[in-house]
C-alpha cells in the first residue's frame, strides 16, 4: 500500500487492519460486494485468527466497523463489514 492516504480504498483499509491483528496474515482476504448504495466488505481469516479479529465481546470488530464507517462517510458511501467463517 504505497499510495497516498486519499487513494486508499475501503478494502485496503480493512485488509491492512486485519493483517496487523492476525498470526497468519497471508490467509487474510477481503472481497468487495458492491450494491446500489452500499458496499459490503467480506473479511476471511484463518480459523485460528477469528477470535483475534472479533476481539473480546466483539470490541475489535466493532472498532474496525467504526473506522470503516468514518472512512466511507468521507467517501460519501455506506459500507458494511462481514466476517466470514
Amino acid at each position: 500500500m504505497s499510495s497516498s492516504p486519499a487513494n486508499i480504498s475501503l478494502k485496503d483499509l480493512i485488509e491492512y487492519l486485519a493483517r496487523a491483528l492476525v498470526d497468519h496474515p497471508d490467509e487474510v482476504s477481503v472481497s468487495e460486494v458492491a450494491g446500489e448504495q452500499t458496499v459490503v466488505l467480506e473479511l476471511k481469516v484463518a480459523k485460528d485468527d477469528l477470535g483475534k479479529v472479533i476481539g473480546k465481546q466483539g470490541r475489535t470488530v466493532k472498532a474496525m466497523r467504526a473506522l470503516l464507517s468514518a472512512a466511507s462517510a468521507k467517501l460519501r458511501k455506506r459500507a458494511d463489514l462481514e466476517i466470514l467463517e
